[in-house]
């Protein structure tokens, strides 16, 4: 299953998300950030109903950029 990671940097590290599951974790690069990611991702499906994982797994996500005029 192909899952959407968002990371951005946060102080010293890095937090990822999945937005489709609302699940998130963090790492000390962006490389370790996704690897923890696809790791709390995987044990989510290990452990979670069917019923549980239909139940969070959102429709589709977009992510994108806007422009906005600033001042």
């Amino acid at each position: 299953m192909k899952l959407t990671a968002i990371i951005e940097r946060e102080g010293d590290g890095y937090v990822s998300l999945c937005p489709e599951l609302d699940i998130a974790s963090q790492g000390n690069s962006v490389e370790e950030a996704r690897n923890n990611l696809q790791e709390a991702l995987e044990l989510f499906f290990e452990t979670a109903s069917a019923e549980e994982s239909a139940q969070r797994l959102h429709g589709d996500v977009f992510v994108t950029q806007v422009e906005v005029a600033v001042g």
